[in-house]
């Protein structure tokens, strides 16, 4: 077992902040060379941790603290209104773990997904290169949800990590087409589902600012933990 107080960490220079706008933002890395397996990974996560294709970071911004880690207790979830309703939208689809999305239909979703949705962001242009650099299925823990609907068209997919205690939520990607069904909301139920399934305590969302409109849906998946000053706290 890998003693976290002697891993090496590497810095990022100042960078502008991808989040809020007036920042700057500073990234640690874990030591690529490190030996990663699902115990390590799963200490790193339950400590803020995330992962993007092989790299383990966290923000470590000198001035702000912004980022704050977030995850749900799957085992007090009780979705609202609202995401009862989107199940109930959905209760169509199917719902299938795999174990690959490195296909020409899984990609092509993705590319029309960043196309409609991020034209604005750093994955635009969709390369397919970086599509399988930043969802690459790493250390034996990467599983991918497909949503089929009747017909067995793809329209969805989840990328999630196995933990010890729960499934990291890596990146969702949908039709963009399918606004009616909120697949958005929709992937992270059915991530809530799989963890409980699993018997699983948590799911973990990355990372929640409070400052940023597009990260507000994370606090609507109640009961959830903040990791405030080294500790995880519950807000109902």
């Amino acid at each position: 077992m890998t003693d976290l107080n002697e891993l090496k960490l590497f810095a990022t220079t100042p960078h502008p902040c991808s989040y809020l706008d007036d920042r700057d933002a500073t990234t640690v890395f874990i030591d690529p060379e490190v030996g990663v397996d699902q115990n390590l990974y799963s200490q790193l996560t339950n400590y803020g941790f995330r992962r993007s294709g092989k790299h383990i970071y966290r923000p470590a911004c000198k001035t702000c603290q912004a980022c704050i880690p977030i995850r749900v207790d799957v085992e007090t979830f009780t979705p609202n209104r609202s995401q009862q309703r989107c199940l109930r939208k959905n209760k169509d689809l199917t719902v299938t773990v795999v174990s690959t999305i490195d296909t020409d239909e899984h990609y092509t979703l993705y590319a029309k997904y960043i196309e409609q949705r991020h034209s604005d962001g750093d994955m635009y242009p969709p390369k397919r290169d970086e599509y399988r650099s930043f969802l690459s299925a790493q250390w034996g823990v990467t599983k991918y949800l497909e949503f089929r609907n009747s017909e067995n068209s793809l329209i969805g997919v989840a990328v999630a990590d196995q933990l010890e205690n729960g499934i990291s939520a890596v990146y969702t990607f949908f039709d963009p087409n399918e606004q009616k069904r909120s697949l958005g909301v929709y992937a992270v139920l059915a991530q809530i589902e799989w963890a409980q399934k699993q018997s699983n305590r948590y799911v973990y969302l990355g990372y929640w600012i409070k400052e940023c409109q597009k990260m507000s849906y994370k606090t609507l998946y109640k009961p959830f933990e903040l990791f405030i000053n080294n500790q995880w706290l519950t807000f109902i």
